[in-house]
């Protein structure tokens, strides 16, 4: 009865944490103590997530083989425990394996690497597209199968934020999807290498100046996720986050409505202000 109270507490305070970790999951963004990624929430990141923990297994037993191996050989063959050394120098059977083995490693790692790089690529049977075009320093997404409309999503600051809105994430717009949608994600650039990265949806692609990256995404759960341009893309870029709103089918076709006569005739974005004052607009 004694040891059970013993760890009564420590479990209750590990149940405690659990529940907070997944408290702090569902709002699509990293959390401090956090243990492996992101909670998942499409097919491609599910699978990312399998793929990592296989990965991880394979890496942790070789890890400790290595340093078993090591530790034999500190205290097996050191001068004290063998102070006459063998002399061979060759043993067939140890060398085909350390050959085989590995190669047959790689190749468990080759399939499903393989499999998830293509499955991941593109969705042929897109229900919709959104077109993310990256600058210095914000995103503009464009829906084409939905009026055309263009909306630019820039970095909100310290003083601009609302209860419960991370720093360095919260944007002042933000991208919206339906959920169990397939979405045709298109990755574009005007200026240099920016790339649009959320990891709950297993998404980390380049927007290259010149060329269209295409990916996709089925979100199968409603929420706001979070993610940043991941490839150093100038001083700004720290200061480019992605925040992605995840609604439900009719609350989407609602928010569509409104967005074709708030964004399609706006004068306010980033670049427009930028080629009314003179300079060189980046639309």
């Amino acid at each position: 009865m004694m040891a059970w109270r013993i760890l009564a507490a420590p479990m209750a305070l590990l149940g405690t944490l659990a529940a907070s970790a997944s408290a702090l999951a569902d709002h699509g963004m990293a959390h401090p103590w956090q243990l492996g990624l992101q909670a998942p929430v499409t097919p491609v990141a599910v699978q990312l997530n399998d793929f990592h923990n296989l990965l991880l297994v394979i890496i942790t037993v070789i890890a400790a083989f290595v340093t078993l191996l090591m530790i034999v050989v500190f205290f097996k063959f050191n001068a004290r425990a063998n102070p006459t050394p063998r002399a061979t120098t060759h043993n067939t059977l140890l060398e085909v394996m350390w050959t085989a083995i590995p190669i047959l490693i790689l190749v468990i790692i080759a399939i499903p690497s393989f499999k998830l790089l293509y499955f991941a690529d593109r969705s042929v049977d897109a229900e919709m597209t959104v077109k993310a075009v990256g600058h210095q320093w914000y995103w503009s997404y464009e829906y084409p199968d939905h009026g055309e409309f263009t909306i630019d999503a820039t970095m909100l600051a310290d003083n601009e934020l609302k209860p419960g809105q991370p720093r360095l994430l919260a944007t002042d717009e933000a991208i919206v999807i339906p959920v169990n949608t397939n979405i045709r994600l298109l990755i574009a650039a005007d200026d240099v290498i920016h790339a649009w990265a959320v990891p709950a949806f297993g998404v980390k692609l380049d927007g290259v100046p010149g060329r269209l990256n295409e990916t996709w995404v089925r979100v199968e759960k409603e929420g706001t996720y979070y993610g940043q341009c991941s490839e150093l893309c100038g001083t700004g870029h720290g200061f480019m986050p992605i925040m992605v709103k995840v609604v439900s089918k009719s609350a989407f076709a609602a928010w569509v409505e409104k967005a074709k006569a708030e964004y399609a005739a706006r004068d306010d974005r980033p670049g427009v202000k930028l080629a009314a004052a003179g300079g060189v607009t980046t639309q």
